[in-house]
């Protein structure tokens, strides 16, 4: 069986045409993948991307680590929230995987790679990761919705209590930040402004519905795609 987000029966109730994407059941659309790309492209729109793998990586050498795992150079990341994208290598150099790295604090660093290589992806980090001080943690248990678009950092925003909205303005792109119970990353893969927000998955549904009622559309994986 499917894996499934949780928030798949709020994909159901939108009309969500539902495929098998890295063996969960994912919305590729809710009607019209073209209206879905036009409402990101010209307002906003929300991706349930709580397949992605979110991995923390914790101990005393986990820029060491990521230093010799990934091709892009870590000691770029000097302040805290800051993040990257790079590519995960294979001994001889080659690709494993491509991904988003976080630097929280020198113990703490959080990847986010793709749901479609999960198993392969995480025996690699477990494999490489072995020889230095670091602690490997998925965190399953976390959700993602991303808000990308024109309108979508002020739509996101104008949901937050005051005090949390104005530590997420301030986040310029490629940061990071813990605002309350949720961590918003000023990222995102469609080449629109936005932020990606990991939270419990007991409390996904009610950032998305709120979101919904604000005017943001649910798009699925095909507008993600083009």
């Amino acid at each position: 069986m499917a894996n499934r987000t949780p928030l798949y029966e709020a994909h159901l109730a939108s009309n969500a045409r539902m495929v098998d994407f890295g063996g969960w059941e994912m919305p590729i659309n809710y009607g019209s993948q073209i209206e879905e790309h036009h409402r990101v492209r010209q307002a906003a729109g929300m991706f349930d991307v709580s397949h992605m793998t979110v991995v923390d990586i914790n101990g005393a050498q986990p820029r060491h680590f990521l230093s010799y795992l990934l091709a892009n150079d870590v000691a770029k990341l000097k302040t805290p929230g800051q993040a990257f994208y790079s590519c995960m290598l294979n001994e001889r150099g080659g690709v494993v995987d491509d991904l988003i790295t976080y630097f929280i604090d020198e113990t703490f660093f959080r990847v986010v790679v793709n749901a479609a290589t999960h198993d392969k992806d995480m025996a690699w980090l477990q494999q490489q990761g072995a020889p230095f001080d670091v602690v490997i943690n998925e965190r399953p248990e976390l959700a993602m919705i991303a808000v990308q678009g024109p309108t979508a950092r002020d739509a996101v925003l104008a949901l937050l209590p005051e005090e949390h909205a104005a530590s997420a303005a301030e986040l310029k792109p490629f940061r990071a930040r813990q605002v309350n119970d949720m961590f918003i990353a000023r990222t995102g893969y469609t080449g629109e402004d936005g932020f990606e927000i990991s939270m419990a998955g007991g409390t996904a549904l009610d950032l998305w519905d709120r979101l919904l009622a604000a005017g943001v559309a649910p798009c699925g994986l095909g507008a993600r795609d083009t």
